[in-house]
């Protein structure tokens, strides 16, 4: 059954024929919660123009900000790798934490405690409602994969994930990896 493999800390690769969806097309989500009341994630490959210190000056770093998906995207939101430092964090799995504490993780990166394979910034969320999930999935809109990178996910580049992603499942899936992202303008 589907609902069994769907698990915090698994990442959702979007299915190549998701073509025209800005947010999900190539997306490649770490799937942060999951429960009946609905799911949480963070696109990991769609990296935006701005880093920290654009959003927040007083922040002494240039960590890369992510497009995290469509849900608020007025709000930043981070994962880390680093609970011992960042308290307030929730594991979601592999030794990823969500949130904590964010004057102190402030303080932390201007200090040089907190280098970029350690933390990942996001502007937005990709939310789904109750079982919402469930029937993207049932209309083979994700593949589910194991997070094999555990918390070395967060230092993990975005540049060519999804295609990376889609090559390890093999078969017909390889002849997507090289297909223009717009098949209209192939």
């Amino acid at each position: 059954m589907i609902s069994e493999k769907l698990k915090k800390g698994v990442l959702l690769i979007a299915e190549p024929s998701i073509i025209g969806d800005l947010s999900f097309n190539r997306s490649v989500v770490l799937l942060a919660d999951h429960n009946d009341e609905g799911s949480v994630g963070f696109i990991l490959n769609k990296p935006l123009e701005y880093t920290i210190q654009d959003l927040i000056p007083e922040i002494e770093a240039r960590f890369k900000i992510y497009n995290g998906g469509p849900v608020e995207q007025d709000n930043l939101y981070f994962i880390h790798n680093i609970p011992n430092l960042i308290p307030n964090s929730i594991e979601i799995s592999n030794g990823i934490y969500w949130g904590g504490d964010f004057e102190s993780t402030k303080e932390l990166i201007n200090e040089g405690k907190i280098k970029k394979t350690n933390i990942r910034f996001f502007l937005g969320y990709t939310g789904w409602d109750a079982h919402q999930l469930e029937k993207e999935m049932e209309a083979n809109s994700w593949i589910i994969s194991p997070n094999v990178y555990e918390n070395k996910i967060i230092g993990k580049s975005a540049t060519h994930f999804w295609k990376e992603k889609i090559l390890e499942l093999g078969g017909d899936y390889v002849i997507w990896s090289n297909a223009p992202e717009n098949p209209i303008l192939n």
